[in-house]
């Protein structure tokens, strides 16, 4: 008996090693581009970690969030940024768990991310903002501007996030993935083997990006680097995520503010229709435009149609 304990533990202690050497192998291999970092790179020291964000232009304020899907970070405007600069201070903000940002243990939620910006809009840009939010950051801003509307002007959401998910709260079920992926060694396999670059790519293809030719490589690394930097820790914000705690119901906040707010759309992404009749129905004074052949981030794929109706809401 005592010599199969020893042989479970010492397997057990080899697996365990081997898995270590491989996550680290794999978080070098996949940040190694370093396609996030540039000139431009800005820290806000927030009393939960170190706050990544690009600071470009003069001009009225304009805040860009990023999504919250794994690999997300200010990156996905880099087409927009310096066009955007010349007639605006643009900021364009890593939320924590994200990009260059710092990636503390601990549990993610709408509530975190709000506090975040509204700070940030306070002790950085010290200015009522702009803002164009992405997908299920939408929710973040909506809220920001329902508990502090003295700091938010303009909201711009392009493909925001549907009122159904939103809506989706911490089950068991996601409450065990979550501890699964949070689990140290085991858990940052599981992390690595559901963020390779093949999930990643397929991400492109079957849901950011309509046509497949104008996926780019180097938008694909930033979304790898964004994922792996730093080792394994994104995988808190990741695991937060799935879980559904970044998740919260913000109907009456849509619904109460009288702030102007615009909707972009790519045309072809799944559902769009349907979701932004949810908003309109909540909120009549909501303008919407939708750009041809994109999916859920036109503004990687067509960043120049993009540019056109952010032009026109910003200065209207």
């Amino acid at each position: 008996m005592k010599h199969k304990f020893k042989i479970v533990v010492t397997l057990s202690a080899f697996v365990t090693i081997t898995l270590h050497i491989l996550n680290k192998i794999l978080g070098s291999f996949y940040s190694i581009k370093s396609t996030l970092i540039n000139s431009s790179n800005h820290y806000y020291e927030w009393r939960f970690g170190k706050i990544h964000y690009i600071r470009k232009g003069t001009g009225s304020p304009l805040l860009l969030i990023h999504d919250l899907t794994v690999g997300s970070s200010q990156y996905e405007f880099h087409n927009l940024i310096n066009s955007l600069a010349k007639t605006n201070e643009v900021f364009a903000i890593d939320l924590l768990g994200y990009g260059l940002s710092d990636k503390p243990n601990m549990t993610y939620t709408n509530y975190l991310y709000v506090q975040q910006i509204i700070d940030f809009i306070k002790n950085v840009i010290g200015h009522r903002v702009d803002i164009i939010a992405t997908g299920d950051a939408t929710p973040i801003a909506v809220m920001a501007c329902h508990n502090d509307p003295e700091v938010i002007r303009k909201m711009i959401f392009i493909n925001p996030q549907s009122l159904y998910q939103a809506n989706q709260i911490p089950s068991k079920q996601t409450k065990l993935l979550k501890l699964m992926i949070e689990l140290p060694v085991f858990g940052t396999f599981i992390y690595y083997l559901l963020t390779t670059r093949t999930n990643i790519l397929n991400a492109f293809k079957n849901e950011y990006i309509y046509h497949v030719s104008h996926i780019k490589a180097e938008d694909v690394d930033s979304y790898l680097e964004s994922a792996h930097r730093t080792d394994y820790h994104a995988k808190y914000s990741f695991s937060s995520y799935v879980a559904n705690y970044m998740n919260t119901n913000y109907i009456h906040a849509l619904k109460e503010i009288n702030n102007s707010i615009y909707i972009i759309a790519g045309k072809e992404q799944s559902d769009i229709t349907t979701i932004i009749e949810n908003y309109l129905y909540y909120n009549t004074s909501i303008e919407v435009v939708y750009i041809s052949n994109t999916k859920h981030l036109p503004h990687l794929e067509d960043s120049e149609a993009v540019l056109t109706q952010l032009q026109y809401f910003l200065h209207d």
